[in-house]
């Protein structure tokens, strides 16, 4: 078996598992942000549902750690009490990004599993255990059973030879990665990473390729367990574990080799990840802004490497840096190695631990307008602010702040770029929501061709409405950040069907952007595929979402009326009569969509 097949035998109290099989698997450690949070309290309450295990159950407030917004503060506050009375951990504003304080508190190990409401959960394959973000609805039957189902994906080996070129960082292997295998080349994989090099990657190097396996479409990139990484996870654990390596004999679905050297300080254009080229491209695009944290690039090393090309240097007038590390712990030791003083001395503004721009709740956001270059590890439009986003490396981004423009470390010019007048222009949307019902087994509808591919979660339902609980009211935000159809909530009709294309629903783990078109009454949605986190959410919450190859004999056009058969699996034009095959719902999804909800099972 592979690592995640292992990892999942073993929590599934199963010898075997194979790709395609669908598992209970028993989750070590569960958590819930103050993104999300909310969500899942409601969830338990509405169902009278109690906590399975408290001790493996935990908040991490780490999307607004200051309590700035009043919607986030709320949540916070009604997480804080609804912990209280069921004796649940807190890690609070002061704590950090939670998958961080998993590794760093010891509550995850190698070969461990977890889920959280952060879609980066699988920032744990760094330590080769199984992390994965999920909904609110997952992550309430996780508390309450303390197991949920999972299908076992199929595995990919990537094999990096070759030594590894100076300037190029962990996060240059992942976007180079990025780049060659897009949004959607690795899509449901569960991705294992081998070579020389790879070995002697540091913890924080691996945190920061495997925090990138979303952006590509996988379950997780896997990395095996290295002696210094156990070494570190037996001084931080209270546990006793055995981490996971994979069989001499695995049985993988795809196997690359990549040469290493062939890879480059790189950056991602804005508004797609996967839109990689070498900084050299860019190279003297003006900026105004820097920031440098998240969950990709908000550890130790990263805090070292801004402050080696900081130290004795000014950021270029007119520009922002905003340094955020991961965790509390990570903020002291900057403190204690003087590595702030580096940073204000040179002009940054240094924050709390957290999430921070990312999250859309703390430091990092930008305006209209605004160009920055950002290590996080999404730069969809909308996402860290309303201008736009380059995601780079420390490295690049940092040197990028002293040059005043997009340069690399070992191009910083002796005199900084200057500004030029520009213009700024906001866009407000605004949309109307209706109550959303229930579907049958055979669905009848109108249908939208929304075409595309890659429609990431923050086109479909915007970061900034995250806060909003009741899903009556999401309906009103449905494809807001989405251009050509932010005004889809006015157009909708109760019984409209989506058809679009690959990947949709790539991105976060919020389950709003499928509660967005249950409150407008949509049917189902058909897609090329799917998002592996936004599919779980879908099937979990009862609502239908079939998979096609081809809708090519159909001649469809927008506004016709198609027939659904849902347990058969096929599509009809009632205009031709032309009928083609989708998938059929899997024995799971049936189950849950009979009942309406995974939680009433």
């Amino acid at each position: 078996m592979t690592i995640i097949e292992k990892i999942l035998a073993i929590h599934a109290g199963k010898d075997k598992v194979v790709p395609g099989e669908i598992v209970d698997v028993v989750i070590d450690v569960r958590l819930a942000r103050d993104f999300g949070g909310p969500g899942v309290v409601k969830n338990l309450q509405v169902n009278n549902l109690r906590i399975a295990d408290p001790d493996r159950t935990f908040f991490t407030f780490d999307c607004n750690p200051t309590g700035s917004d009043q919607q986030y503060a709320t949540n916070q506050q009604k997480c804080r009490e609804y912990a209280r009375q069921n004796n649940i951990s807190v890690y609070d504003i002061n704590a950090g990004i939670g998958t961080h304080l998993a590794i760093d508190e010891g509550l995850a190990a190698p070969g461990s599993t977890l889920v959280s409401t952060d879609s980066h959960a699988n920032i744990l394959g760094a330590i080769g255990a199984f992390g994965q973000g999920m909904g609110d609805r997952d992550i309430a039957a996780a508390w309450s059973r303390g197991s949920v189902w999972f299908k076992v994906p199929e595995s990919v080996r990537i094999l990096l030879t070759g030594e590894r070129p100076e300037l190029v960082s962990a996060k240059d292997i992942a976007l180079n990665l990025l780049q060659k295998f897009g949004a959607d080349g690795l899509l449901g994989y569960s991705v294992e990473l081998y070579g020389d090099e790879v070995d002697t990657l540091s913890l924080d190097e691996r945190i920061t390729i495997s925090s990138m396996a979303t952006e590509m479409g996988a379950i997780a990139i896997l990395f095996p367990p290295s002696a210094p990484v156990v070494e570190y996870c037996l001084s931080r654990s209270y546990q006793v574990f055995e981490h996971v390596f994979a069989d001499h004999d695995a049985m993988y679905a795809k196997t690359f080799e990549i040469d290493l050297q062939a890879f480059v300080p790189v950056v991602s254009r804005p508004g797609k990840p996967h839109d990689v080229v070498p900084v050299t491209e860019v190279m003297g695009t003006k900026i105004d802004s820097v920031f440098v944290g998240s969950c990709t690039n908000g550890r130790m090393e990263d805090m070292h490497e801004a402050a080696r090309l900081l130290k004795g240097r000014k950021i270029a007038p007119g520009v922002v840096l905003k340094i955020v590390p991961a965790t509390d712990e990570i903020w002291n030791s900057c403190l204690h190695e003087g590595l702030i003083e580096v940073f204000k001395s040179a002009g940054a503004m240094f924050g709390n631990a957290g999430c921070a721009g990312c999250a859309s709740g703390q430091i990092g956001q930008n305006g209209p307008g605004e160009r920055t270059v950002s290590t996080g590890n999404r730069n969809f439009e909308g996402k860290q602010g309303k201008g736009e986003v380059y995601l780079a490396s420390v490295a690049t981004a940092i040197a990028s702040a002293i040059a005043g423009h997009i340069t690399r470390e070992d191009a910083i010019p002796v005199n900084p770029s200057v500004f030029k007048a520009g213009t700024l222009q906001a866009v407000t949307k605004t949309g109307t929501a209706l109550p959303g019902t229930p579907g049958k087994l055979i669905l009848e509808g109108k249908v939208w061709l929304i075409l595309r591919d890659n429609i990431d979660t923050d086109m479909i339902y915007h970061n900034q409405y995250l806060a909003v609980t009741s899903i009556k009211e999401m309906g009103r935000y449905a494809l807001g950040n989405l251009k050509g159809w932010e005004d889809y909530p006015q157009r909708s009709e109760p019984g409209d069907i989506i058809i679009t294309g690959k990947n949709f629903g790539a991105g976060s783990s919020r389950q709003h952007a499928v509660d967005c078109f249950r409150a407008l009454d949509n049917q189902a949605i058909l897609a090329e595929s799917f998002g592996a986190i936004y599919e779980r959410n879908a099937i979990n919450a009862g609502f239908p979402v079939l998979t096609y190859e081809n809708l090519d004999d159909l001649m469809l056009e927008d506004r016709d009326t198609v027939i659904l058969d849902l347990g058969n699996g096929t599509l009809t034009n009632k205009r031709n009569m032309k009928t083609v095959p989708v998938s059929r719902f899997s024995e799971v999804q049936r189950m849950i969509y009979e009942k309406g909800d995974l939680l009433k099972m």
